[in-house]
């Protein structure tokens, strides 16, 4: 038996025997060869057989169902014609687990028949590459915050008070008292950003909102990042840094996975900095002249954000929305109280709102005042209001959606296809 490799290291094996532990996805014979398409997560491979070389083995092929877990062994043989590049010339083959008949054939299903097997339909390649991608993605946001001094600070999933208002929460009962699965985990992130500088945390947030949409979950994952002495400018920068170097590393680890999802990677190549920004005024405009009926004050829906990121090539920033339709924590503009120092980055081809950010109100009174006006209960709040009163200093942060991101990324026509297990309205299996 030859050395043990993932099918995505084929290459840099070639002439040598290697052995590939995985599972059938397909075979087929053509006379007296027998081509064995073998997944084992990292890619595909095809092995070949000769019946009058190994007519053992041929048999033994024969007897393999789709999805059976095999062990192959053979020599590497560069072809381009060939899935990733390279073939497997059979001279040894096991099967360790034979499967029952598969229920998701190579043939097209329902959206509705797959997401009822979705423990099964990962397996397929268009799956596997989305889920390899979402992991890389995942890293490069750790390794880039890593690299500029930013500390994982992870933040309560379990919380006793809304971030973002009511509407949107999932109640628990924590042993007698009311609690909420997180929206967010900014305000903690607050927290830890004025004891550790500059902070992110990155998990699973909750929204019980009763969306159908193409673009909403109600189980998500959101990186979210926080950083004292940070002021508006500093926040739009970092933004901007982070997004378009997840382009990049896709782009760069991931080109075969986007050819197979048949992504227009030219569209991706075309993201550029300085990313363009439209203030909330100038994007009302906009709109207006496209001839929606849209008034000042008004938030935007999918058919506007849709609208304005059609007129850019590359993610566009939204910023100075008005105060009253914005979170009770956000900073206003010095110049303009009506209006607040927030902006929100809007994905090119109308993927929607990646990530909502802006600088918070460090100032004692005003915050207080402001969870007057949004009715939400002071005690709740008293830990967050301390931040203000030792040693309070401006700063700023904001959260990036990952499914949001992946399915512009990959060119997703749902966002559901970005998120292994999608919790969404009225389902919650498998």
């Amino acid at each position: 038996m030859g050395q043990h490799v993932l099918i995505k290291d084929l290459l840099a094996h070639a002439g040598e025997e290697v052995t590939v532990k995985g599972w059938l996805y397909n075979q087929r014979t053509s006379g007296k060869i027998k081509f064995l398409i073998v997944r084992d997560g990292s890619g595909l491979v095809q092995c070949v057989c000769t019946k009058k070389e190994h007519p053992e083995l041929f048999e033994l092929a024969e007897q393999a169902t789709q999805e059976s877990a095999v062990v192959v062994t053979g020599k590497v043989n560069p072809d381009q014609r060939a899935p990733g590049g390279a073939e497997l010339h059979l001279s040894g083959l096991e099967i360790v687990s034979l499967a029952q008949p598969y229920p998701i054939s190579l043939k097209e299903h329902g959206v509705d028949f797959l997401i009822d097997r979705r423990h099964l339909w990962i397996r397929s390649p268009r799956q596997a590459a989305i889920l390899r991608i979402r992991s890389s993605l995942e890293m490069a946001c750790r390794q880039f915050l890593h690299q500029r001094g930013f500390v994982l600070a992870d933040a309560p999933i379990i919380t006793p008070a809304a971030c973002e208002g009511t509407t949107t929460l999932f109640e628990i009962d924590y042993h007698g008292e009311k609690a909420f699965l997180s929206q967010s985990g900014q305000l903690y992130n607050e927290a830890t950003a004025m004891a550790l500088g500059r902070v992110y945390c990155f998990g699973p947030t909750f929204r019980a909102e009763k969306s159908k949409t193409r673009r909403h979950l109600m189980e998500f994952w959101m990186l979210e990042v926080e950083a004292a002495y940070f002021d508006f400018e500093d926040n739009l920068q970092l933004q901007e840094e982070l997004v378009y170097h997840l382009v990049q590393v896709v782009l760069e680890q991931h080109r075969s996975d986007l050819q197979l999802l048949g992504r227009d990677i030219g569209k991706l190549e075309a993201v550029s900095r300085p990313f363009p920004r439209l203030s909330y005024h100038d994007a009302v405009k906009l709109l207006q002249e496209k001839g929606f009926d849209f008034q000042p004050g008004e938030d935007f829906g999918a058919p506007h954000e849709t609208a304005i990121s059609e007129q850019f090539d590359s993610p566009v920033f939204i910023h100075r929305f008005p105060t009253a339709i914005k979170a009770f924590y956000m900073q206003p503009d010095p110049h303009n109280p009506e209006v607040v120092l927030g902006a929100d980055l809007l994905a090119p081809e109308g993927y929607g709102e990646i990530i909502g950010g802006g600088q918070r109100i460090d100032n004692l009174e005003l915050l207080e005042q402001r969870l007057k006006e949004h009715n939400l209960p002071r005690e709740s709040f008293e830990w967050y209001l301390d931040l203000r009163r030792y040693g309070t200093v401006p700063h700023s942060g904001f959260g990036l959606g990952l499914e949001r991101t992946l399915a512009w990324l990959c060119g997703l026509e749902h966002v559901r296809e970005s998120i292994p297990f999608p919790r969404m309205l009225y389902r919650i299996y498998p």
